[in-house]
């Protein structure tokens, strides 16, 4: 499997640039060939994916969306957190999204933190996060419970479509959580 981890290099293995030289390099090859696809921001598919951050998930690759299905909401965890409703609101009520897709999964960095960690931010520069890590110990557990944030948002048109999975980074399987 080819990732894009191998980045080029001059002499002696020198790292060529930065990576965000290579990113604008990268879109200046890809907007070279770009046609407008004529698409509006309503998602085809009418759903919004809440995701991890994680760069091993390659989510249209897992779900077998093309450019324009979905809207795709990432964070540390894939957390339902107040940003991530202000976001789904949004989604359900501007741009017309009914389902949500809920993608937590195994080997998540969120469970070897813990909340001591806002605690040594604070410690190291002199001010409180205002946001919560979020961590946990059950990714099972964690994605109960994002389900139950969306399910009970008053904010929220459309809650009767919310279902929770745990992506497996070894196997790239979908494993549908029990929202009970």
């Amino acid at each position: 499997m080819t990732t894009s981890a191998s980045v080029p290099t001059g002499p002696e293995g020198a790292i060529d640039g930065t990576v965000t030289q290579r990113l604008v390099e990268a879109n200046q090859r890809y907007a070279a060939a770009f046609t407008d696809p004529g698409m509006d921001a309503r998602p085809v598919l009418q759903v919004a994916v809440v995701a991890c951050m994680d760069a091993r998930l390659d989510l249209h690759a897992a779900l077998g969306l093309k450019l324009g299905d979905c809207h795709t909401i990432r964070n540390a965890g894939g957390v339902v957190t107040d940003d991530v409703i202000r976001s789904l609101t949004i989604s359900q009520r501007a741009l017309g999204t009914r389902s949500v897709v809920l993608i937590h999964h195994t080997g998540c960095g969120l469970e070897s933190l813990t909340e001591e960690f806002r605690h040594e931010l604070e410690m190291e520069v002199g001010q409180r996060p205002a946001w919560a890590v979020e961590a946990f110990r059950d990714v099972d557990q964690d994605v109960r419970q994002s389900m139950q944030r969306v399910r009970t948002s008053p904010f929220l048109l459309h809650t009767d479509d919310v279902r929770g999975f745990v992506f497996d980074v070894k196997t790239g399987l979908l494993r549908e959580v029990d929202p009970a």
